[in-house]
């Protein structure tokens, strides 16, 4: 999945001009927490909800600013931003790296699209398949050629589709894999995969609960 297949588009922005207290109206009206800042059209800054609020605060750094203030006193700068053919992982790193809460996107020096967190939790879901019915399965595997596919193949001889997989270390030498599945079934699985020695970490062995 590409951040084009998540971002919103067209994008809202405001002139570097555009006073702190305009700008809070705008997102309170569009129910929004960040908003690009141009200047002649190209994207010079970033500015939020806690930006203005922040500013104007008693407790700012020198005293609270006037409502009047331009936002290119108050915006963040340089922008950090992404590209339309960016994989959402690298926007979710970029993001979670640099602390921040939208990523402008731009097509060259054109402003294209922005990327929320919130984005970013729809792009986990459906990366996920957790929003089609279906069932969880969490494996623990050695970390070695063939184990995956090693499981695949369980799956496969009980005729279960895989919706979704995916891993991450749980140890020195072992992934935890995580495997959304076309079956509701999940404990008869899990107990037919734990007959075969497979360390099953979801569902639990909890007699007589269901999922």
């Amino acid at each position: 999945m590409l951040v084009k297949d998540v971002m919103h588009s067209p994008v809202l922005t405001v002139d570097a001009s555009v006073t702190l207290e305009a700008a809070y109206h705008i997102m309170l009206q569009r129910n929004i927490r960040h908003i690009p800042v141009t200047r002649e059209g190209r994207v010079v800054g970033m500015i939020t909800d806690r930006d203005i609020r922040l500013a104007t605060s008693p407790f700012a750094a020198g005293g609270a600013r006037p409502i009047e203030t331009p936002v290119e006193q108050v915006m963040a700068q340089p922008v950090v931003t992404g590209d339309p053919l960016d994989p959402v992982e690298e926007a979710a790193r970029v993001m979670r790296q640099r602390k921040i809460g939208a990523l402008p996107i731009l097509d060259g020096n054109e402003l294209v699209g922005i990327v929320t967190g919130i984005d970013l939790l729809d792009a986990l879901l459906r990366l996920t398949g957790v929003q089609k019915p279906s069932g969880r399965l969490e494996v623990c595997l050695d970390d070695r050629p063939g184990e995956l596919a090693r499981l695949s193949s369980e799956l496969a001889q009980n005729n279960i589709n895989i919706h979704s997989l995916l891993t991450y270390p749980c140890g020195e030498n072992t992934v935890t894999t995580v495997v959304r599945i076309g079956t509701l079934d999940v404990r008869k699985l899990a107990r037919d995969l734990r007959q075969k020695g497979y360390e099953v970490r979801w569902p639990p062995e909890i007699p007589g609960k269901s999922l």
